[in-house]
């Protein structure tokens, strides 16, 4: 396997991200002086090594560096003129004397011993931690870390306090045959190494792509405006977030272009005095009491700018706020395009609207009788059914109605017979409902169990 193949494998580490090599594929005409190159470790440990057999090397590249003693097997991480940049951020001197160099690109038989040395570290580091508690050291080794060649290893290990380990030093070279170098890390390195996901629901920053880590004040948090509350604030590390750096210059910046703080606005009624800040938004709050919300009035940064040198004046204005103008009417966006709609060719309701119109408007057919004129129907109560003689009022004998109070005999209308049939049909009427009446109420009291419902 060549040095192109071993390209894909990478350390599986954190910190590859801090540095973009934004010139990468750019041909630059190298220096006079010795190139150097950025070369990646474990634990997001670097250094810089010079190349002085110029051996063409790129991003990626699995490198033999010098080591005390033997040498150490890494990944190029940066190349070309960004490394002087980087250098100078890490404070790093360019004396080609004192920096250690580039051996060779790893043979195969460097990167088999490196693996080996790789596959030896989880099972160091928990021997290791059994030796440090046999002796009661107060400490934790959080983690080993073994040299290209094998030869030596780095133990980190974590401490609240000075530990004299110097006999474990002993213990641990005589057991692994090999040299130890103790190295101190912080709580923020462990978290880095363990990893997890933060409040915001992304990976640590610590894990994913910081390597350098700058110390965190309070005063961040008070530039931000932000609640003192030891819970929000600290990490999984117990530490004050990292996160608390990134927009404290915004917040700085911001905060220079806002009135003082110990600003008094006069006005004819009474004194105002500053009681909260909205940084980002440029707004100010002012109470007329300085420990207390007591008719709070809200005002943008400008206003409070002009009062301010109104009162130097020796000018008391009338209110705080001013009045706001009214806005002119938004004018809305019209779309040309959308005009032109797909479904302009559809029928649309207006014609079924005059269809059903004109459906109305047509006449409607007459009846038979066209001369007589149309009565309204009057609904009569049903009347029981009689016999056949006394449903068309017929009787026999002289002067009895017939039917419709016709006669027989002298036909002389009888309207006592009208009168009787209209008589028994409210008496039939009154019967029915009567019955309907009884049928809807329900018995009161609880239902028997033997009847259903």
């Amino acid at each position: 396997m060549n040095n192109d193949d071993r390209k894909d494998e990478k350390i599986p580490l954190r910190g590859t991200l801090h540095v973009y090599d934004w010139l990468s594929g750019v041909h630059y005409a190298p220096d006079d002086e010795v190139e150097i190159v950025q070369v990646l470790f474990k634990n997001t440990r670097a250094g810089f090594y010079t190349n002085p057999d110029r051996i063409p090397l790129r991003k990626g590249d699995w490198v033999a560096v010098e080591a005390a003693p033997g040498h150490d097997i890494g990944q190029v991480m940066l190349t070309g003129p960004l490394v002087r940049l980087q250098m100078k951020k890490a404070g790093a001197q360019r004396d080609g004397g004192e920096m250690k160099r580039v051996f060779r690109l790893a043979s195969e038989s460097d990167m088999e011993k490196f693996r080996e040395a790789r596959g030896r570290e989880h099972e160091t580091m928990i021997r290791s931690r059994q030796i440090a508690a046999e002796l009661g050291l107060n400490m934790k080794i959080g983690d080993v870390e073994y040299q290209g060649d094998g030869a030596k290893a780095i133990f980190y290990y974590i401490a609240d306090e000075r530990v004299d380990f110097r006999k474990l030093i002993r213990i641990l070279a005589d057991t692994f045959r090999i040299r130890i170098e103790m190295k101190q890390i912080g709580a923020r390195q462990e978290a880095g190494r363990i990893g997890g996901i933060g409040p915001c629901g992304r990976p640590l920053c610590c894990s994913s792509w910081m390597s350098r880590f700058v110390s965190v004040g309070t005063g961040a948090a008070r530039i931000q405006d932000l609640s003192m509350n030891p819970q929000k604030l600290a990490g999984q590390c117990a530490k004050l977030k990292c996160c608390l750096n990134f927009e404290t210059d915004a917040y700085a910046e911001a905060a220079r272009q806002m009135p003082p703080r110990d600003a008094v606005l006069q006005t004819q009624d009474a004194d105002y005095y500053q009681f909260k800040v909205d940084i980002l938004a440029r707004t100010i709050t002012y109470s007329t009491d300085r420990h207390l919300a007591v008719n709070i009035v809200t005002i943008p940064a400008s206003r409070a700018f002009e009062v301010i040198a109104l009162n130097k004046q020796g000018v008391k204005v009338e209110q705080l706020d001013v009045e706001k103008a009214p806005e002119e009417p938004r004018k809305e966006y019209v779309e040309l395009v959308g005009q032109d709609s797909l479904t302009r060719f559809d029928k649309s309701g207006k014609g079924r609207k005059r269809r059903n119109g004109r459906q109305k408007e047509q006449p409607q057919p007459q009846p038979q009788n066209q001369g007589a004129p149309r009565q309204k129907e009057e609904r009569q109560p049903q009347k029981p059914r009689k016999s056949q003689n006394q449903a068309h009022g017929q009787t026999q004998g002289h002067g009895q109605t017939q039917g419709h109070g016709q006669t027989q005999g002298h036909g002389q209308p009888h309207p006592q017979g009208q009168q009787v049939q209209d008589n028994q049909g409210q008496k039939d009427k009154g019967a029915r409902n009567a019955n309907n009446n009884n049928r809807r109420r329900r018995p009161k009291g609880p239902k028997p169990n033997n009847q259903p419902d």
